[in-house]
């Protein structure tokens, strides 16, 4: 990648998003983090966000610029001119949700808008590309569909780079139009990977119902697919072993334990829900735990901040395969990856790690460097830096 663009320093970045802190989201968490670790080496950092001025926080030499009429006509006017105003050169890098920028998903003079920004580079960051259609699909999701690949076939004719969170979505970006490669860049996790020892103890003190009791974390929504998983996995691996405790967070979690024990009754007791809780809160929590247990019916992927969580905290993660796995997951020896997206084969994986702690400090130990090298914050800001190349997933 190197010499294809202009000098990282010798430009302006303005990263445009449909979410900014102090909105909730994972773009927004991303997206501040990526203009934070910039504007930490030297650059000139701009963010263009919806909302109201009253409401902007700011990294650290950092500009926020809001747009109250969000990226609308009339915003679309007014992004216009104030990029006008500023000196150039510019990179545009768009973190590229359709429904965040509003217009129910389907913001073609979004999409026209950065089409003619010939002045400027413009760099595409897919965290989605665009809605699904098929035959026994609505007709309104069927337009939904259609337009919202429309806009992502545009804006590909006009980027100079292209950049994917999961490779997944390969197969929807299709050349032509596309005249770059696209660089595979996975999301960071958005919790901190360091929680104070102190506060990590102090949450396991507090889960552990004895001093060998086992910590068996997860964190979720408990959506029906993931949540039909966890109930047909954990109480096996409980009644296994009368040591392990279940720890449940995230929203939903109370709600499951609730059902799960209704169903299991002899596991009152054994079932801990802690619901939604604050970064901090919930990174010292996963630290506490001693194994996660995270299975995803499509597969274990990048998309998938709650496992990259874990990675980045170095515990030990049990996880499984499926068709929205990427390559390098495949014999990583950063966790314990189940073939297939079974419950029986996730129980499997579960049970030979749990039955073998000696193992779990060497698992959390390849977690944490694999997670350094392929997807933390450092790694992006290497591979936006061109410090180092993203893996291109296909070339044109």
């Amino acid at each position: 990648m190197s010499g294809r663009h202009q000098d990282a320093r010798s430009v302006s970045w303005h990263l445009i998003t449909g979410e900014f802190p102090p909105q909730p989201g994972g773009v927004s968490d991303y997206t501040w983090q990526v203009a934070e670790g910039l504007a930490r080496e030297g650059c000139a950092v701009h963010v263009w966000a919806p909302g109201e001025p009253q409401d902007t926080l700011s990294p650290k030499g950092v500009t926020v610029h809001r747009l109250p009429e969000g990226f609308g006509v009339r915003g679309l006017g007014r992004l216009e001119r104030e990029l006008e105003r500023l000196p150039g050169p510019k990179r545009l890098v768009v973190q590229y949700v359709p429904h965040a920028f509003g217009y129910r998903a389907m913001n073609v003079p979004f999409a026209l808008w950065l089409a003619r920004r010939r002045r400027d580079e413009v760099w595409m960051f897919f965290h989605e590309v665009c809605f699904p259609w098929g035959w026994k699909l609505p007709w309104r999701h069927n337009v939904l569909g259609a337009v919202t690949r429309a806009m992502a076939a545009i804006v590909l004719a006009r980027a100079e780079r292209v950049f994917v969170s999961t490779l997944w979505w390969n197969r929807l970006l299709h050349a032509p139009p596309r005249r770059v490669p696209i660089e595979w860049l996975p999301v960071p996790s958005n919790l901190p990977t360091q929680p104070p020892a102190s506060a990590v103890a102090s949450i396991r003190g507090s889960l552990r119902t004895a001093p060998e009791t086992v910590l068996i974390g997860h964190l979720g929504t408990y959506g029906d697919l993931i949540a039909g998983m966890l109930e047909e996995v954990l109480p096996p691996l409980l009644r296994q072993d009368s040591r392990r405790v279940a720890v449940l967070a995230g929203r939903g979690g109370p709600r499951f334990a609730e059902q799960l024990i209704a169903r299991h009754s002899e596991l009152a007791g054994r079932v801990r829900a802690l619901g939604g809780l604050p970064g901090d809160e919930l990174s010292a929590t996963l630290k506490a735990c001693d194994v996660l247990l995270q299975p995803f019916p499509d597969g274990l992927s990048t998309r998938r901040s709650s496992a990259m969580a874990g990675l980045a905290l170095g515990v030990p993660l049990v996880s499984n395969t499926g068709p929205a796995t990427e390559p390098p997951w495949h014999g990583s020896g950063a966790l314990a990856l189940a073939p297939e997206p079974t419950s029986a084969a996730v129980r499997k994986a579960a049970e030979d790690l749990l039955s073998a702690p000696e193992t779990w400090p060497a698992f959390g130990q390849r977690a944490a460097d694999f997670y350094t090298e392929n997807f933390s914050l450092a790694h992006t800001l290497n591979v936006l830096l061109d410090r180092t190349s993203a893996r291109v997933v296909e070339d044109t």
